[in-house]
């Protein structure tokens, strides 16, 4: 029965191909009603949150883009974008890779299964594959239905940069493609220790919790201030590292490693599960996993690969410590003023004044002076100031700075109310969003020196 589903009986009783394989795997895991409930859930539940949240006058502002919902339909897809690498995308891993083997042991269909395909090698390749498809499927959903909710919820609008910077459509639309495609690298990453926690664990849930674990342990390891080496060994780093391409010119140094380092787990991962799989002993039924072996075989070569990855990047970037100091803060907190500001000259109708002329500095401190100005903290301070030509006397304005461990900050105005006292501006158009209210930043923690 196995055998024919699988492929018709192979003459001379030779091995089923990888393709034949490939898609049994595949219907087998399409068959499952939780996979066609993940595959419609991805395809709709993203472009009704966006298109939904975008009509509120109460946007999701301490979600990286979300103040901009509103605004521009390219700032939706990020904030679903944020919120499937925290969340979604090592859930979609675990469910999918994570059972993948495993699901044959509590059945106990290994036995019909060698017999049809005849091949480990063959056997693991296809649901290894298969599972990659099925992931696929589900990110592409996600991306095309946040997307479809923000265009046709708001419109094909300019979307503002970390910088300040405008970007327009067919900017922003690029840039927001390229993140969810940079995003595919960690989530094989954690496809590929769900595929080593389902190989291990046999019959136990150890391959569906896994790669959720392991995302929400290096999820709260970026929140702590860990050195800049190691923040950027962890293979969830891609997950934060796509904010540096909204900035201009692109913060590609951080993004670029993240992706190696997330592709190097999943080559190796997989490898693991691999070696472990076509080395099983399917003549004991009482199998239940590689016990002792889980540790030796899975987890070590993964710590070791950290540690050196570790080492590498600490060698190989001039960055030290948390990466994130007064200078990095106060250009990029003066460079973001600036296109704001003429953002803000624009809404109003006021004469064009570029950012050469304006000279916008900034003037940075931590906790009021008392502490070093370094690392992450809300207590930064800094004070923009600015020149208009033909006006003698020097603009000044304050901002309260809530600075992240990933470099990510949120700037609050903190006067003058003539600037950014007040959330909306009056505008000939009506009231507008006051863009130097509060803005969103980034300092890119390899930068040894700030750009000019």
């Amino acid at each position: 029965m196995t055998a024919a589903v699988a492929g018709a009986p192979v003459a001379g009783g030779g091995a089923v191909s990888v393709p034949r394989a490939y898609r049994f795997e595949l219907v087998k895991l399409v068959a499952q009603w939780r996979v066609r409930l993940l595959v419609l859930a991805c395809w709709l539940a993203p472009a009704l949150f966006v298109a939904a949240v975008s009509r509120q006058t109460s946007l999701p502002v301490d979600t990286l883009f979300g103040r901009w919902m509103n605004a521009t339909g390219w700032a939706g897809p990020l904030v679903m974008l944020g919120f499937a690498g925290t969340y979604a995308l090592p859930l979609l891993t675990s469910v999918v890779a994570g059972d993948v083997f495993a699901s044959e042991d509590r059945l106990g269909t290994w036995r019909h299964l060698l017999v049809a395909v005849r091949s480990t090698r063959r056997i693991f390749v296809a649901k290894a594959l298969a599972s990659l498809t099925v992931i696929l499927v589900l990110v592409a959903g996600m991306a095309v239905s946040a997307v479809a909710g923000g265009v046709v919820a708001v419109g094909d609008r300019p979307l503002v940069g970390l910088d300040g910077h405008l970007l327009g459509p067919a900017d922003a639309a690029g840039r927001v493609l390229l993140a969810w495609v940079c995003v595919l690298a960690p989530t094989l990453a954690l496809a590929a220790v769900g595929l080593l926690g389902s190989v291990v664990g046999g019959r136990s849930p150890m391959g569906l919790l896994l790669p959720a674990v392991v995302a929400l342990a290096m999820a709260l390891a970026q929140t702590l201030p860990l050195p800049v080496a190691l923040r950027l060994a962890l293979p969830t780093w891609t997950f934060v590292a796509w904010n540096g391409l909204f900035a201009t010119p692109a913060q590609l140094g951080p993004l670029g490693i993240g992706i190696g380092v997330s592709l190097g787990w999943a080559l190796v991962a997989t490898t693991l599960a691999y070696w472990l799989f076509v080395r099983r002993d399917f003549t004991n039924s009482a199998h239940d996993g590689a016990g002792r072996r889980a540790v030796t075989v899975g987890a070590l070569p993964l710590a070791a690969l950290l540690a050196v990855t570790a080492g590498t990047i600490a060698v190989a970037t001039p960055a030290t410590g948390s990466g994130i100091g007064p200078d990095k803060v106060q250009q990029s907190v003066a460079t973001a003023f600036a296109h704001l500001y003429r953002l803000q000259t624009g809404q109003l109708n006021r004469p064009d004044v570029p950012e050469a002329q304006l000279a916008a500095t900034a003037a940075c401190t931590k906790g009021d002076g008392l502490v070093a100005a370094e690392g992450p903290g809300n207590d930064w301070r800094c004070v923009v100031s600015w020149h208009l030509p033909g006006v003698e006397a020097t603009g000044s304005a304050v901002y309260q700075l809530d600075v992240t461990s990933d470099g990510r900050y949120v700037a609050d105005g903190d006067g003058p109310k003539e600037v950014n006292g007040y959330f909306q501006v009056r505008t000939p158009a009506g009231d507008q969003p006051n863009p130097l209210w509060q803005f969103d930043g980034n300092v890119e923690l390899l930068s040894s020196t700030p750009k000019g």
